[in-house]
């Protein structure tokens, strides 16, 4: 019988189960691929450590008894001035273009371009100039990037003693900078032509300044001591 059908060009009955268990097969390994790429990627692990350790450490030194009413980090603010290059022009173009895709490396999010609202003429700046770069981050991209920050960026500054503990305003939101791009990581240090400072602001829901310290030392923000400095 089999080689009857063999003659005919028909599959035998091995032939057609041995189809059936590949495509069986195949269907099982496509639904596999498919539920891994539609698992949600994992929560910052300082969105956790936030919940777990951060806003019970805050309520038990602070004494807040609404949950509401504890610090939390709202947003974060990079920004580069690159208004030298505007006025340069020509090859000054270029620069801000560089500098611009290197602000998207490290924040992972396109930064916007800001312009002069007026010419000033001792800067040399006109009126409409691109003159920075801005990214503001928020929710998973704002926690992932402090991670970095905290785990890979600062640890990379030399000679480093520690940030500022006094860079805060009065409403507890607080600014430092950087002198060179290449701390970070993500940047590769081999094509950075020109060395770009940024300063970096982290807005908080702290309405007084040792409240807005302490949210961010217990995310592990490397602060100076203050009492050995005073002494």
């Amino acid at each position: 019988m089999a080689d009857e059908q063999k003659k005919k060009g028909k599959p035998s009955a091995e032939q057609i189960a041995a189809r059936k268990a590949a495509k069986s097969k195949k269907i099982e390994t496509e639904e596999v691929v498919d539920e891994t790429a539609q698992q949600p990627a994992p929560e910052p692990r300082l969105i956790e450590r936030y919940a777990k350790q951060i806003v019970p450490a805050l309520q038990q030194k602070f004494g807040y008894k609404n949950l509401m009413a504890v610090p939390r980090l709202e947003k974060i603010v990079i920004s580069m001035g690159v208004g030298r290059f505007a006025i340069a022009g020509g090859e000054g173009k270029a620069n801000i273009d560089k500098a611009e895709r290197e602000l998207s490396v490290i924040a992972g999010q396109k930064p916007v371009r800001c312009r002069s609202k007026k010419a000033v003429s001792n800067f040399k700046i006109r009126e409409d100039m691109e003159t920075g770069l801005k990214v503001t981050l928020r929710g998973k991209r704002m926690y992932e990037f402090l991670d970095r920050l905290i785990s890979l960026a600062i640890p990379r500054v030399k000679d480093f003693r520690g940030l500022d503990p006094k860079g805060f305003d009065k409403n507890g939101n607080y600014n430092f900078g950087f002198s060179e791009q290449t701390v970070f990581p993500e940047v590769d240090g081999a094509e950075v032509t020109f060395q770009q400072g940024m300063n970096i602001t982290m807005v908080t829901s702290a309405q007084q300044v040792e409240a807005g310290r302490e949210l961010l030392r217990q995310f592990g923000m490397p602060f100076r001591d203050m009492e050995k400095k005073s002494a």
